[in-house]
C-alpha cells in the first residue's frame, strides 16, 4: 500500500470517528435528564444514559443508528477481503494449505465477529426496547470479554502453545 493512501485512510478514520464522538457528547449534554440520575451499567455509555432522559431522544437515537452506519464500514471492507482471501485460499492445491489459511483467517474472523457483532447489536436496539441487564451484559462482552479473549484464540493457534497447555492440564489433572 502506498504510505499516502495509509496515511490518508488512517486520518480520515480518525477524524470521521472524532466528528462521530465529538456529535454524541454534544447530543447527550443538551439532553436534560430527571430522576435519580444513576446510571444502571458498568460505564457511561450513550443508550444507558439517554433512559434517563426527561425529552424525546429521538435525534439522539438517530445518530446512534448514523453511527451503527459508520461502523459497518469496517465490517463490509473486511467482509469483502475475506472473500477475496477466500477465493485466493480455494486456489491453493495443498488440502494442508488450504486447512492452515483457513485457521489462520478463521482466528481472525472469530475476534472480528466477536467485536462488531455485539457492537453494533448494542447500539442497534431502539431505546424502549432496551434491557439494562442485556444491556450490561452484551457491553461487558464487547469491551472486556472480547479482548481478553482475543490473546487466546490467535496463541491457541500455535502448536507449542496448545502442547505447553495439555501438557499442563493434564498434570495437574494427574496431581488429583
Amino acid at each position: 500500500m502506498h504510505p499516502r493512501l495509509c496515511t490518508l485512510m488512517a486520518s480520515a478514520s480518525w477524524f470521521v470517528g472524532f466528528a462521530n464522538s465529538l456529535l454524541h457528547t454534544v447530543l447527550t449534554f443538551l439532553v436534560p435528564l430527571c430522576g435519580r440520575n444513576k446510571i444502571e451499567h458498568f460505564f457511561c455509555e450513550v443508550p444507558p444514559l439517554l433512559k434517563l432522559a426527561c425529552v424525546d431522544t429521538t435525534v439522539n437515537e438517530s445518530e446512534l443508528f448514523v453511527s451503527v452506519i459508520i461502523l459497518l464500514i469496517p465490517v463490509a471492507l473486511i467482509t469483502f477481503s475475506y472473500g477475496q482471501i477466500v477465493k485466493a485460499v480455494f486456489r491453493i492445491k495443498s488440502a494442508s494449505g488450504q486447512r492452515k489459511a483457513f485457521g489462520t483467517c478463521g482466528s481472525h474472523f472469530t475476534v472480528v465477529s466477536l467485536f462488531y457483532g455485539t457492537g453494533i447489536y448494542i447500539y442497534l436496539q431502539p431505546s424502549n426496547n432496551y434491557s439494562r441487564d442485556q444491556g450490561k451484559f452484551v457491553s461487558l462482552f464487547y469491551t472486556i470479554v472480547t479482548p481478553m479473549v482475543n490473546p487466546f484464540i490467535y496463541t491457541l493457534r500455535n502448536k507449542d502453545v496448545t502442547g505447553a497447555m495439555k501438557k499442563a492440564l493434564c498434570r495437574g489433572y494427574d496431581s488429583r
